[in-house]
């Protein structure tokens, strides 16, 4: 099993508070200067992503994201930037550590303005200073603490920063964006950088968090360790160097029965592509040996891609018995298809009828061995149709469902999904059992006790057959050994990060079949 303990925690906006309530009560640290602290960060950042950055135009809200922001003018100001900041909201309801920073900022002499709808765009100047920014525009408007839709003078802010056409540094979470979910609240900054405090938090990472964050960096504060400790996160943020360095390399002595075997089950009329490129993921990914069984008419050009690949045509139920008791791993679903012949395959793939206990389950819930099962695409769609019966919760299977896939599986729609990824994902695994990847950006991992994220990949894999090489990645990962969970952890990072790296030619066109080499080169 992986220890996941050394990753980066990323936490919800509740638990961030109560985080920053025991570091400055049990910590010791004042609340001003944990604000002071994240305002110098700040300034450090904007200056490291724009070193020349002309007139600082800083948006500040009511609340302590308002008070970082009135702090970092103020930095600016005395270091001889040309500067305004814009009130957005009632300063009467400034309090605490934010109307201390506001009175500092006004005790300096930082010119502090109302906000209006054309305010920033009108303080646009000319720069005459060669190579220097037009501007630079900091969101201090809203910070983690939103809860629900933003309100119209908020709004007409946020898109005021988003229309002005200046680079645009957030803090702490860009304004409008979900710290817990990465949704987007009614309308959000879309920042050029992002530059959170304290802690990482599960909204930037995940959903439409990254489209809004830009590049993201994390400041400490020097919060004390005690203070982490007391208040772990429940999410870890995958980093695939950590995970290929737990995996050992193989002994010297290994053959091919010691890496495992591997069937894919799938490719009915028309869809032979996706169950040949599950095969040939499982095989560049180290499965031993990769048997397929699909409709005769694929098997000549299956053989003759990837010949290493033992393909046999199923007719049925019966055809499919003896290649299911051989195998280690079942990957199920790749061009199934829904048709009869694919329900056949499903069910006896998934167990007896009823679709219940498989050969590795028992109905205590332990293991007694048996095939573990991969379960995507059709396969989904036909757990979701209740195809063979109602499906107990199972521990020995991966499903790897896309958003509008766990949307039939929990009978709702995909936005319902997408509002919530986390939430999600754990109401799978709650009714499914066993280990849950719910694809996208910001890829989770669930299985009932540890939820991870993976943020590698990019927009070139929205692409047809790109689920189906995952499919095959985790089922090798799962037959050379690896527990469920860690076998969806590594197979999620090392497809992402293999379809950055073919992504490096351009993502536009980037094919599913470009992530094979990149994904052994990974590997090593």
């Amino acid at each position: 099993m992986f220890d996941y303990s050394n990753l980066q925690g990323l936490y919800s906006a509740a638990q961030t508070r109560a985080l920053d309530r025991h570091a400055i009560e049990k910590g010791g640290i004042a609340g001003h200067i944990l604000m002071a602290r994240a305002a110098a960060a700040a300034w450090a950042a904007l200056l490291q992503h724009w070193p020349q950055p002309g007139p600082v135009q800083v948006a500040c809200g009511t609340g302590n994201n308002g008070g970082d922001g009135y702090l970092l003018a103020d930095i600016a100001h005395k270091r001889g930037y040309p500067v305004q900041v814009w009130q957005v909201g009632d300063p009467a309801r400034i309090r605490g550590d934010a109307l201390r920073a506001r009175e500092q900022a006004l005790a300096n002499g930082v010119p502090i303005a109302p906000f209006t709808p054309g305010c920033l765009a009108a303080n646009v100047q000319p720069n005459a200073q060669q190579n220097a920014q037009a501007g630079v525009v900091v969101d201090a408007l809203l910070g983690t603490g939103l809860g629900g839709e933003v309100r119209p003078v908020q709004r007409e802010a946020i898109d005021a920063m988003n229309a002005v056409g200046l680079p645009l540094l957030a803090l702490d979470i860009p304004s409008g964006l979900c710290a817990d979910s990465g949704r987007v609240l009614g309308a959000a900054v879309r920042a050029q950088a992002t530059v959170t405090f304290i802690v990482a938090k599960r909204g930037l990472h995940t959903g439409a968090g990254p489209a809004h964050c830009g590049a993201i960096s994390l400041a400490a504060l020097d919060v004390p360790a005690a203070s982490l400790a007391a208040h772990p996160a429940d999410c870890q943020r995958l980093a695939l160097h950590s995970l290929l360095r737990q995996w050992p390399a193989r002994p010297a002595h290994a053959h091919k029965g010691d890496c495992g075997r591997v069937l894919v089950v799938g490719g009915d009329l028309g869809m032979g592509g996706a169950i040949l490129l599950a095969a040939e993921a499982a095989l560049r990914c180290g499965a031993g040996l990769v048997s397929v069984a699909t409709r005769e008419q694929h098997l000549a050009p299956l053989l003759a891609r990837r010949p290493e690949a033992m393909a046999r045509a199923v007719r049925g139920r019966q055809d499919l018995a003896p290649m299911l008791a051989a195998a280690d791993v079942i990957a199920l679903g790749p061009g199934l298809g829904q048709s009869s012949w694919s329900e056949q395959l499903f069910q006896a793939a998934c167990g007896q009828a009823a679709c219940g206990q498989a050969a590795g389950d028992r109905a205590d819930g332990n293991d007694t061995g048996g095939a573990t099962l991969v379960v995507d695409a059709d396969a989904l769609n036909l757990l979701a149709r209740g195809v063979g019966g109602v499906c107990p919760p199972r521990r020995r299977w991966v499903l790897t469902p896309h958003p509008g896939e766990a949307a039939r599986l929990l009978a709702t729609d995909t936005a319902a999904i997408q509002a919530d990824r986390f939430a999600a994902v754990r109401a799978l695994q709650a009714r499914f059992g066993g280990v849950v990847v719910l694809k996208g950006k910001g890829s989770l991992i669930c299985d009932g006790e540890r939820l991870l994220l993976s943020d590698y990949g990019n927009p070139g894999m929205a692409s047809g057959g790109m689920g189906d090489v995952l499919s095959g990645v985790i089922a090798a990962l799962l037959a050379q050994g690896l527990a469920p969970v860690d076998a969806a952890a590594l197979g999620v990072c090392l497809h992402g990060a293999a379809a950055d790296s073919a992504a490096a030619a351009g993502q536009r066109g980037l094919l599913a079949s470009d992530l094979l080499a990149p994904m052994r080169e990974l590997l090593g």
